[in-house]
């Protein structure tokens, strides 16, 4: 695996170019490539990743469900304002959501789950010894949750969990270069990636509402 971890989904079964346009995008938006508030050109866009308008225009449609666009008439697409207000409202619904998938995941994630989580789960491990940066650092955040969400086996869970996990890594984002230790913050996902292959499913549950309310008092501490 590289410094900057590829988000699970792109190793997925081939993907339509909406879908494709749409999850580029999205990480764009998430990382804040695409900086907050700053407009957003189709063409552009189409041009960077090498496909038609067509698709880059669906898939605005459904980020602006996101909530990471926003479209005024006449005025084109924008990113939207990350708001810090919001992490209060993103949180609550984190604290129910995030134990419960950790808990379906070790209950019953498929042996190929399992094994992607391990070796996630060991990556984590020798991060100490290869030079990865803040960003490279929250892109395995990001794959983390995504691999624990896809393991759960519910896909309106998995579906509700990543638009606020991108929510969250957003403001996360934000405040980066303020943030004293981000590896801390990801070593964490360790213990529980472990308890969650090894089918600890209480110890998995608590590990993750652990890990998302140390996500909440580090940003508030640093804000």
């Amino acid at each position: 695996m590289s410094n900057i971890a590829v988000p699970v989904e792109l190793a997925d079964a081939p993907i339509s170019l909406a879908e494709q346009a749409y999850r580029d995008i999205r990480d764009r938006l998430i990382m804040l490539d695409i900086r907050p508030g700053e407009p957003i050109n189709d063409g552009q866009l189409a041009l960077e990743l090498g496909i038609g308008r067509t698709p880059v225009r669906e898939a605005l449609k459904r980020l602006e469900t996101d909530h990471l666009v926003v479209s005024y008439p006449r005025r084109g697409t924008f990113a939207t304002i990350v708001d810090i207000t919001e992490l209060a409202d993103v949180s609550e619904i984190r604290r129910i959501l995030e134990p419960l998938a950790a808990r379906k995941a070790a209950q019953s994630a498929s042996d190929q789950n399992r094994r992607e989580l391990a070796e996630l789960a060991r990556d984590i491990e020798g991060l100490g010894e290869r030079n990865v940066d803040k960003r490279g650092l929250m892109a395995f955040d990001l794959n983390v949750h995504r691999l624990i969400y896809k393991a759960a086996g519910n896909p309106h869970l998995e579906d509700t969990l990543i638009r606020l996990d991108n929510l969250a890594t957003r403001i996360w984002c934000l405040v980066l270069d303020k943030v004293p230790s981000v590896a801390g913050h990801v070593d964490e996902h360790v213990a529980l990636l472990d308890a969650i292959v090894e089918g600890r499913a209480d110890e998995a549950a608590d590990l993750a509402l652990g890990h998302i309310s140390s996500f909440e008092q580090t940003i508030r501490a640093v804000l």
